[in-house]
């Protein structure tokens, strides 16, 4: 039996590590499957939250379904569950599998009298508002990027596979009336990419350890066959929601096939003139992503298999300046959904993005021994940074612009980015708005952020972070993993907006993964150099007590440990060999 790693707790500093992840779902059976790294692991539910009936007529050995079997049906099980159905009733049961999962479900049949197909009715959730929705209405259940929702058959004495999307519930409903029908097990198929956690962060803090976990398992499961953004909804490679996906597993994973292979086919699928998605920004999301993909791991071939593209994507880039060094960008001007509909944010952010952009490109000619390009594109930053947005409020642009030397990172940070504490931020772009916090020295605040912001989904049940999370949002609301109660407002069906309104919401977004490479950084204080050959050490450990990790370097696991003794910051490290430290 092979037990399944999901989150990393607790840290062991030895000489050869690879963080193991604690069996959050016990021991389970498991197979290989095809694609690539990919494993189906079987997953037994964890409890029942609700049935139609309670009296013991029409579902009559629930429980049976919360125990562990082997995914094989026989002739003579005893003690398996059984629904019987009227045409005034028809069971239903929803079960929690503890966790949110990317995959489907296995249900098996044993033996009965009658013979034919049992039909029924499944529903896939996030939350338990989900599983028990219906398609449509005004909460806005969908069957979109993967079905949810739909009506399967079992048959006699046998098993059926079916479903393949993100979810942590699962409501069973029998279809016809006149059945009994005896099931052994139903059971989550969890399809995941096989691959240690290298990277792991504990510290005094106990939120921020979830936090950062949440983030890892977050991206994990959107590491599908290319990099997604979702898991049930947004199955695609957005370019510019990969970003913080790229820094997590950059922290997490290490190098990993699954990064340049969406880059790619990012860059493939959207010959130029086209923008990538559609968006202007997002094109410079890939030329920054291969920034931080070199200074991580430091793979000249791949960065030089680039070269042409980038030059072209560059130039292109550069006919969209005005006489003012102003950005006049065509295609969709896009930063995050919150700021979408306010053109001075948009405009100042986009803006700071061609700063960076031109400086990223500039750094990465001289790595690739392109003099001239490099002076042209450091030529095109400078020009950039002499015009100067004016009339920003936003959290999101004001920190792309501290990032591009545009504004003052510590003005902006007292002005904007504190200002009604987490209010309108976005879990998106939550990743900027700490790299700017950093870039002002304000650590405890990041640090306040991230438990105040992505602990306040925790609080509502999350185990993966979301694609869209307002704090106000949070006043009498319920759980994700608790049935609605009244005058509760449903956290997930209720609110949302632009493309995630009501069930359409995904709550396991890649995006949403800040905190995890952020922590890293500076707190734990790892800040790569030189193409991955050197690692700084600038540890901020503001109230806390110690912080322990380890981080994935092209030469190995390097280990760190930081505790405060007698007011004093000591610090020891088990780096691998080859690897430069610097330490302050």
């Amino acid at each position: 039996m092979k037990k399944i790693n999901l989150l990393v707790l607790a840290l062991t500093l030895a000489s050869s590590i690879q963080a193991q992840l604690p069996p959050v779902f016990g021991e389970e059976y498991n197979d290989k499957v095809s694609q690539s790294d990919l494993v189906k692991t079987y997953i037994t539910p964890q409890k029942i939250i609700w049935k139609s009936d309670n009296s013991g007529e029409f579902i009559k050995n629930a429980a049976s379904l919360l125990n562990k079997g082997n995914g094989q049906v026989a002739v003579n099980d005893k003690n398996l569950c059984r629904f019987i159905s009227t045409e005034e009733n028809k069971p239903g049961i929803l079960l929690d599998y503890g966790k949110e999962i990317h995959g489907g479900v296995k249900i098996s049949m044993g033996i009965r009298e009658s013979k034919t197909p049992l039909k029924l009715r499944l529903r896939f959730g996030e939350s338990v508002g989900e599983a028990m929705s219906d398609i449509g209405g005004s909460q806005n259940a969908t069957n979109e990027h993967s079905l949810r929702d739909y009506i399967v058959e079992v048959p006699w004495l046998g098993s059926i596979e079916v479903g393949e999307t993100g979810f942590r519930f699962l409501r069973i409903d029998v279809v016809e009336a006149g059945e009994d029908a005896p099931l052994k097990s139903v059971e989550a198929t969890f399809i995941y990419k096989d691959i240690p956690y290298l990277g792991s962060f504990k510290s005094s803090d106990k939120r921020l350890n979830e936090v950062w976990a949440t983030g890892a398992y977050t991206v994990h499961l959107n590491m599908q066959n290319y990099l997604w953004d979702g898991i049930k909804r947004d199955r695609l490679v957005w370019v510019g929601d990969m970003h913080p996906e790229v820094m997590t597993i950059n922290t997490v994973f290490g190098t990993n096939e699954v990064v340049p292979k969406s880059l790619d086919l990012a860059r493939d699928q959207h010959p130029l003139p086209q923008w990538m998605n559609g968006i202007s920004s997002y094109s410079m999301w890939w030329i920054l992503i291969h920034k931080n993909w070199y200074d991580y791991h430091g793979n000249l071939g791949y960065l030089k298999e680039q070269k042409q593209y980038m030059i072209s994507l560059l130039n292109y880039l550069s006919t969209f300046i005005d006489e003012d060094h102003k950005e006049i960008l065509n295609g969709v001007r896009f930063l995050d959904w919150p700021t979408s509909e306010d053109p001075i944010a948009v405009h100042a952010g986009l803006q700071a993005m061609m700063v960076m952009t031109f400086e990223a490109g500039s750094n990465m000619m001289a790595t690739l021994n392109q003099e001239a390009l490099q002076k042209k594109y450091a030529k095109i930053a400078k020009q950039l940074k002499k015009h100067h947005p004016e009339g920003n409020t936003t959290k999101q642009a004001g920190a792309l612009l501290s990032m591009a030397n545009l504004a003052d990172a510590k003005k902006v940070n007292a002005e904007i980015l504190t200002k009604d504490g987490v209010q309108r931020m976005s879990t998106f772009y939550g990743y900027y708005i700490l790299e700017a916090m950093a870039k002002a020295e304000d650590y405890s605040g990041g640090i306040k952020v991230i438990k105040d912001y992505w602990g306040g989904m925790l609080d509502l049940g999350a185990t993966t972070f979301w694609e869209d999370f307002d704090i106000l949002d949070t006043k009498n609301s319920g759980r994700i993993d608790a049935l609605q109660i009244e005058n509760e407002f449903n956290i997930h069906g209720d609110y949302g907006e632009y493309c995630y309104v009501g069930y359409r919401h995904s709550l396991c977004h890649g995006w949403a993964s800040g905190p995890t490479p952020w922590l890293t950084q500076y707190i734990l204080g790892v800040n790569v150099l030189d193409g991955g050959d050197t690692v700084k050490l600038v540890p901020h450990l503001g109230d806390l007590e110690f912080v322990n990790g380890t981080f994935p370097t092209k030469y190995g696991v390097l280990e760190i440990s930081h505790t405060i003794l007698n007011g004093k910051l000591k610090t020891k490290i088990n780096a691998p060999k080859g690897l430069k430290i610097i330490q302050n």
